[in-house]
């Protein structure tokens, strides 16, 4: 009898260890680890969005590891590998095909599809295109920027220029970039439109789509950086500077924000991160699209994907994020407390951004935007080693356009090959 109670005891003991495990395991919260560079002004809006995702999912929570770009992409590689990889991971839209090709990020596919997933309807098609690598979806959008005219009210005043008036196009935009130059004794002493070729986010590419050239032919795989188009809209600027001083020949990226920011350019192209910076400077600023080219209107789109890596064993939790992310309340969130626009275009016109007009700017040419070298694995040596050199021999007088931009081509196409 004793014998028989010990084991029954044993067996109850046994049951009710399993009904407490799987009690725990229905129970248990998924945490979601997610790798992102955002360490910047954006950060506390980021971790604002992700708080109130845990806080209203009782069975998912995320753990960002937030460090700077370079450190993530130092780390992203050997812990993928490793199998030790974040379940998400957000980076450069550019870098999609990097960890796609070799398998590093899963594609998300069936997050597009149904009436309960992403609308890709609703994304700027430049930035819905760039979500995908060979016909597949491997990202959700994460962050989109785009880039518009920045233009000083107070020197427009002074060149006789109306000050709500910025130029429309390429004709009115070589007018005011002349007469807002003002040069003494051989000295330039302000530049009418500064224009960044290196260190820069990109702004040579607008000038070339404008005139309708491009870089490169996707379905050849070719350079087109010496076409026609492409030649006629480099020679139209690089002879503004060259000849008309409008903008020193060689600029990075952050000495012409001090250019403008000093008031000793007129005009400019940026993006929204350089908003809140002119404002607290009291400059009098204004946005406008980018002038049209005589082809078309179009400025530079960038984006951040957010994407789901191999090591991960949470596909559905994940994809709750990606959709809570790129809802309409996170995103009107996000674009009222970054500055940047919304991932979404049937926001554009919502009341509650009309709060911040520099948001409601940069939105409304979402769908005017092109992304640079984009679905390239090698998209960054192309740029460094080949565009910005070229731009750099040309503004400097050491090669003519056609010469610099027939050999950017043949290098170009060895490495597309």
């Amino acid at each position: 009898m004793n014998k028989k109670l010990s084991v029954l005891g044993i067996i109850l003991v046994f049951a009710i260890g399993i009904t407490s495990c799987l009690t725990y395991g229905a129970n248990e919260k998924v945490v979601l680890t997610y790798w992102n560079g955002f360490t910047g002004p954006d950060r506390p809006a980021l971790e604002a969005l992700v708080d109130k995702f845990n806080k209203t999912n009782s069975k998912i929570e995320i753990k960002m590891d937030i460090m700077p770009w370079d450190s993530l992409y130092q780390k992203l590689a050997p812990a993928l590998a490793t199998g030790q990889g974040p379940d998400i991971v957000a980076f450069a839209t550019e870098r999609i095909g990097t960890y796609a090709k070799p398998g590093a990020i899963v594609p998300l596919d069936d997050l597009y599809a149904g009436s309960d997933g992403l609308d890709a309807k609703v994304l700027p098609k430049a930035l819905n295109d760039n979500m995908k690598y060979n016909g597949k979806y491997y990202g959700a959008p994460m962050n989109f920027a785009t880039l518009l005219l920045y233009y000083n009210k107070d020197l427009f005043k002074q060149a006789g220029l109306n000050p709500e008036k910025p130029p429309k196009d390429w004709n009115e935009l070589k007018d005011y970039a002349i007469k807002l130059t003002k040069e003494s004794n051989g000295k330039v002493d302000q530049y009418g439109f500064g224009i960044a070729s290196k260190e820069t986010i990109p702004m040579w590419p607008i000038l070339i789509w404008g005139n309708g050239g491009d870089f490169i032919n996707y379905s050849t795989k070719t350079s087109m950086i010496n076409n026609e188009k492409s030649v006629k809209a480099v020679q139209y600027f690089a002879d503004l500077i060259l000849k008309k001083h409008i903008s020193p020949p060689v600029l990075t990226g952050a000495e012409v924000d001090k250019l403008f920011e000093s008031q000793k350019a007129a005009m400019y192209m940026c993006g929204p991160w350089a908003v809140n910076g002119f404002k607290q400077a009291k400059i009098n600023f204004g946005v406008a699209p980018i002038p049209a080219g005589p082809a078309k209107t179009v400025t530079l789109g960038t984006g951040v994907a957010m994407c789901l890596t191999k090591s991960s064993n949470h596909k559905k939790e994940v994809y709750e994020f990606f959709k809570y992310w790129n809802s309409k309340e996170s995103q009107i969130y996000w674009a009222l407390n970054t500055g940047f626009p919304p991932n979404r275009t049937d926001l554009v016109n919502d009341p509650a951004l009309k709060v911040n007009p520099y948001v409601v700017a940069f939105s409304s040419v979402a769908n005017q935007t092109q992304f640079y070298l984009q679905q390239l694995t090698n998209f960054g040596k192309i740029d460094t080693d080949v565009v910005t050199p070229a731009m750099e021999n040309i503004l400097l007088g050491k090669m003519t356009v056609k010469e610099s931009l027939d050999k950017a081509a043949r290098e170009m196409n060895k490495m597309l090959k």
